[in-house]
């Protein structure tokens, strides 16, 4: 049976959740990074001696990456078409290649008697 005012999730007598029961947070710097469309993050870090902070840092909004010199931001990376099995066949080798390698496949099969 199902009650109406039934909270889920919690036992009866249990106290409020929060900063209490997990204990204190650890002090935190916030440092602002831009992309190359304008994108603000600013994403936290627990200050401790001696952190690094990364140098750049993936904008949520479009990927691209970001790094804390607003008006210099990193250039987004440069996407490359797809190439196919041909393409990559023909950066290796010249026309002149490929009649010669055709021409000696043609011949075998025509001494086989495969094709006249």
């Amino acid at each position: 049976m199902a009650g109406g005012n039934a909270i889920r999730g919690s036992r009866v007598g249990a106290g409020p959740m929060g900063e209490a029961e997990r204990g204190d947070t650890a002090p935190r710097v916030h440092i602002s990074y831009w992309c190359s469309n304008g994108h603000e993050t600013r994403p936290s870090f627990a200050e401790e001696p001696g952190m690094v902070l990364p140098e750049t840092w993936d904008c949520p909004r479009c990927g691209f990456p970001a790094g804390q010199d607003k008006a210099n931001p990193p250039a987004p990376p440069k996407v490359e078409p797809y190439k196919t099995h041909l393409a990559y066949v023909k950066e290796r080798r010249s026309d002149a290649d490929g009649e010669a390698i055709l021409d000696e496949a043609l011949s075998t099969l025509r001494q086989r008697g495969l094709i006249q």
